[in-house]
C-alpha cells in the first residue's frame, strides 16, 4: 500500500457552498448548513492505533485510496532511535476542512495534516497521553482533551502552538463544541463529572452528573439543543440539554461496551448512531421520542462513526475486521464495507479505526 506520493494529487478536502438543502446540515455543524451530497472529491479519514497511520477512503465509491504514515508499527517504534508518533488515536478536522488533527497517545502528540497534499504541517506535543482533538467552530483553536492529566491544551491553530490551558476534571476524554461555538462540552473519562466551558473566555459555566466515570464520546446535534455522550464502562448513552442549565433529559441502555455515538439527520428524521462493541451491533435512535428504531449487525467491535456531509450513509470503524462499514441511515443497512488495514484489533496491524472524520470536498 502506497503513502502520500500515491494520492496525493487526488486527496482535496475543504469546504464548497452549495445549494440549500431540504434537510439540516450534519454534525458538526449547525442545521443551518447546507447537507453536501457525496462524491468523488469526498474523504474518509481513520485513525489507526498500532500501525500509526491514517487511511484515506473514496466514499463515493467505497475504496481505500492509501496511507499516511505517521509512525512504524512494533517492534519497530520500541528502538531508542524512534522518532515517529505512537498510538494514533483521535481526530478532528478543521472548519475549512483543510487540516487534519491528528491525536497520537503514547508519543503525547497532534499532528497537523494538510488535506490537500497529505503532508505533516506540524506536530505539537502536549501533555500524557491526550485523547482526542477538534477545533472550534470559528478555526481559531483546536481544544485537545488530556487524558493523562487534568486539563484541555488549547492550541492556536494558526502557530500551532499551545495558548493556555483549561483546568477540568482529571481525565478529560473528549470535547465537541455547539454549533454556535459558544460552548464546549467536555466529558471525563475519569470521573462522573461533563463540564461547559464557554469558549470565549474558557471557563467552566456548567457541569452535568454522569451516571459512571468513563466517558469516551460525545457528540452535538445541528440544532443546538441536544448533547450524547457514550459510557463505556456501563454500556450507557445519555443526553442533556446542550443549553444551560444544561440539565439531564434521557439516559438509555445501550449495551455492553458502547463506544462512539453521532449524530444524523435525513429525510426520515432527526436519529442518533450508537456503536455498541459487545454487541457488533450499531444501534438508531429518533432524537426527539429516543425510541430505537434500528439494530444494524456490522461485523466486529465497531467504534468509531460519523456521518456524510449529506447524512445519507455513516462510516464505522471496526476494531477487529480491519474495515469501515457503510451504513445507508434511509434503509439502515450495511450496504458496503471497505478494507483498511492489516490484522487490526483496534484495527490495523492491530491497526485499528478507532476515530474518523469525514471531510467534504473543495
Amino acid at each position: 500500500m502506497n503513502i502520500r506520493t500515491s494520492f496525493a494529487a487526488s486527496l482535496l478536502a475543504g469546504s464548497m457552498l452549495l445549494p440549500f438543502s431540504a434537510f439540516a446540515g450534519q454534525a458538526p455543524a449547525a442545521a443551518s448548513d447546507p447537507d453536501i451530497a457525496i462524491s468523488s472529491k469526498d474523504r474518509v479519514y481513520a485513525a489507526e492505533q498500532f500501525s500509526n497511520t491514517v487511511s484515506v477512503s473514496d466514499p463515493s465509491t467505497n475504496k481505500l485510496l492509501g496511507v499516511i504514515k505517521l509512525g512504524d508499527p512494533q517492534p519497530g517504534n520500541l528502538s531508542p532511535l524512534y522518532k515517529g508518533q505512537v498510538l494514533v488515536h483521535g481526530m478532528g478536522f478543521s472548519p475549512d476542512h483543510k487540516t487534519l488533527a491528528v491525536v497520537s497517545i503514547g508519543s503525547n502528540s497532534v499532528t497537523f495534516i494538510d488535506t490537500a497534499t497529505n503532508a505533516v504541517k506540524h506536530t505539537t506535543y502536549v501533555g500524557r497521553s491526550p485523547h482526542e482533538a477538534f477545533f472550534t467552530p470559528d478555526g481559531k483553536e483546536v481544544w485537545v482533551t488530556v487524558r493523562g492529566e487534568d486539563y484541555i491544551s488549547v492550541i492556536d491553530a494558526a502557530t500551532f502552538e499551545e495558548k493556555t490551558q483549561i483546568k477540568v476534571p482529571a481525565g478529560p476524554g473528549m470535547q465537541i463544541f455547539s454549533p454556535d461555538g459558544k460552548y464546549g462540552y467536555i466529558c471525563s473519562s475519569f470521573n462522573p463529572d461533563t463540564v461547559v466551558v464557554s469558549v470565549a473566555d474558557h471557563h467552566i459555566v456548567g457541569h452535568v452528573k454522569q451516571e459512571s466515570p468513563f466517558c469516551p464520546n460525545i457528540a452535538a446535534s445541528p440544532d443546538g439543543k441536544q448533547v450524547w455522550f457514550t459510557l463505556k464502562d456501563v454500556g450507557k448513552t445519555q443526553v442533556f440539554n446542550a443549553q444551560a442549565p444544561f440539565d439531564h433529559i434521557k439516559t438509555i441502555d445501550t449495551g455492553p461496551i458502547t463506544n462512539h455515538v453521532n449524530l444524523v439527520t435525513n429525510k426520515n428524521g432527526s436519529f442518533a448512531y450508537v456503536t455498541v462493541g459487545g454487541l457488533n451491533e450499531v444501534k438508531v435512535f429518533r432524537t426527539d421520542s429516543f425510541e430505537q428504531v434500528a439494530t444494524i449487525p456490522v461485523g466486529n467491535l465497531p467504534h468509531g462513526i460519523w456521518p456524510s456531509g449529506d447524512g445519507t450513509r455513516v462510516y464505522v470503524g471496526l476494531e477487529n475486521a480491519d474495515q469501515f462499514a457503510v451504513i445507508d441511515t434511509l434503509t439502515n443497512k450495511v450496504v458496503a464495507n471497505i478494507p483498511i488495514g492489516q490484522a487490526p484489533r483496534r484495527s490495523p496491524m492491530f491497526q485499528t479505526p478507532y476515530r474518523m472524520a469525514t471531510a467534504w470536498r473543495t
